[in-house]
């Protein structure tokens, strides 16, 4: 028996959907529901944040294949983990998952429902593995800092979790204090969720994610009384009637699923001359048709991935910058990162996270 599994207590957790689950931790064998749950991961365990994980979902290679890159060269190790389909498409393979003999399975809140539909978790309870629901974007607001303490609890590192909690609090109250102070005039905002990920015109957020970004970086969401819930759909007619005074992209590198698609491909180490020239290109969608924000150059992209992970508050001061460029004079983003990086990941930090039009 190993000197960890000799100290292994039992552990109940409240997990982000409200159950109760019990746990031996800390656990020393995870599938990740989600491989980007290793935004996280490579907080808690920046010498190794694959150490515990015997299997995850495949979609961290495919979704941000540039910070995939970087973290195989650095842990070339995660390149011989087990891969999984996943639970929302059925894909999930319970028994390839049990012959891995995982202390704990970690789920995206989203997949909650499809999990109960197919009976994965009563099937899985019955191989005495346990489900744990984490959510880094249905809510991100509410439930990441519960998400990052579940997950500093399950791998007893609780302390590097709070760390990196005060660190994000800290940054995200840059802007809402001076937001909060000021109570600046706000710009009307779209958010163009993976705009020119498909031909179809846009996808965007509602009242949650990227449209409380919006919000909390002192800009109005033109989508939030429109779309019900986190994410949906406005058509042209919609945009233009509502003439934004910004538009705010969201783009990666998603050759996996759209192969030389007019997603604008930022992320870390990313092209901005080739980002620039596809941000120019999405102007002249129908939906664009005489905007303020196209007039006035005030048309951005950001990283996609912003929405899914706990370093949201980067976002957040980066929006800020845009709207409010006078009340943000001093906020520097790029340094934010850096920062980040520096002091909680074990991958260097690599500028090409967002783009404007108004930038020479």
């Amino acid at each position: 028996m190993t000197l960890v599994a000799a100290h292994a207590e039992e552990t109940t957790i409240t997990d982000i959907a409200g159950r109760q689950v019990t746990v031996n931790t800390p656990v020393e064998r995870i599938i990740l529901g989600e491989g980007r749950q290793v935004y996280l991961l490579g907080v808690l365990q920046p010498d190794d944040p694959f150490a515990n994980v015997v299997g995850w979902r495949e979609d961290f290679s495919q979704a941000d294949p540039d910070s995939f890159t970087r973290y195989a060269e650095t842990f070339p190790h995660l390149l011989n983990l087990p891969t999984f389909g996943g639970f929302k498409d059925g894909t999930f393979d319970v028994e390839q998952a049990a012959a891995l003999e995982p202390d704990v399975i970690l789920m995206n809140l989203e997949a909650q429902a499809a999990t109960e539909d197919a009976a994965y978790d009563d099937k899985l309870g019955e191989l005495g593995i346990p489900i744990v629901y984490v959510d880094f974007r249905e809510d991100p607001l509410n439930h990441t800092t519960d998400s990052m303490r579940i997950m500093g609890e399950l791998l007893g590192k609780e302390a590097a979790a709070e760390e990196f909690i005060a660190f994000s609090q800290a940054q995200l109250a840059r802007v809402t204090e001076v937001i909060e102070a000021e109570n600046p005039e706000r710009p009307s905002v779209f958010v163009d969720r993976a705009g020119g990920y498909s031909e179809d015109c846009c996808m965007s957020f509602g009242p949650g994610n990227f449209g409380e970004y919006v919000e909390l970086a002192g800009g109005t969401n033109i989508a939030k009384d429109i779309i019900p819930n986190t994410f949906g759909t406005l058509n042209p007619e919609q945009i233009i009637a509502a003439n934004p005074d910004h538009v705010v992209v969201t783009g990666g590198n998603w050759d996996a699923y759209v192969p030389g698609g007019a997603w604008v491909g930022v992320g870390p180490g990313a092209d901005m001359d080739a980002a620039r020239q596809k941000l120019e290109g999405l102007t002249e969608r129908t939906a664009m048709t005489g905007i303020s924000a196209v007039e006035n150059d005030n048309f951005h992209a950001i990283w996609h991935q912003f929405y899914n992970s706990p370093y949201y508050f980067v976002a957040v001061q980066k929006m800020a910058k845009w709207f409010h460029p006078e009340l943000f004079a001093d906020l520097d983003p790029e340094a934010t990162m850096t920062e980040l990086h520096e002091r909680f990941l074990p991958v260097d930090y690599e500028p090409g996270y967002w783009i404007s039009l108004d930038e020479e």
